[in-house]
């Protein structure tokens, strides 16, 4: 699907900053052209500021979207969540960060959910990173407590898990 999208910004790389900009946040694009966050207006100022480009680029990308039937379903109903890593520990919560052989590979999330499941823990939020838009991606998993010290070696034994944090 990201490569699609892409491609229709092929012929322009200053537009492809943007367009990843908006989607890693889950600006949405609303029909007169404004980039928002819910109602929150975000000035196109702003936003080439951010992705280094001219807001002029950005005018012509949210123009783009609106043209275009995919672009323009995917960038009114994309949305941000709030994401708890940073703050998990000030909540009381604990934090898993799996690092991937190859975050391709399938059954990752799943068998770590099993490992944190019969420790009988419950899992609050897990966040995978897009390979197509890090190239070090992580699967990051919220507990509702925190996690024993022990839950590391049987994570690091899973097929596909290159490394594990936790904190």
């Amino acid at each position: 699907m990201w490569s699609t999208v892409l491609n229709k910004f092929e012929k322009h790389p200053a537009q492809q900053k943007v367009i990843k900009l908006l989607f890693e946040r889950g600006f949405q694009v609303n029909g007169d052209g404004k980039v928002t966050s819910g109602s929150i207006e975000i000035p196109h100022t702003q936003l080439a500021k951010e992705a280094g480009v001219d807001r002029r680029v950005v005018d012509a990308t949210t123009e783009t979207i609106l043209s275009d039937e995919l672009l323009k379903n995917i960038f009114q109903n994309v949305t941000s969540i709030p994401f708890l890593r940073d703050v998990a520990p000030a909540l009381g919560l604990g934090v898993i960060i799996i690092t991937p052989d190859d975050a391709a590979n399938v059954g990752i999330l799943f068998s770590v959910s099993q490992v944190i499941s019969n420790h009988n823990i419950s899992i609050r939020q897990a966040v995978s990173d897009d390979p197509y838009f890090n190239s070090k991606a992580m699967l990051t998993i919220i507990t509702d407590s925190k996690v024993p010290g022990d839950i590391v070696n049987e994570i690091l034994q899973l097929p596909g898990v290159k490394g594990v944090s936790i904190y």
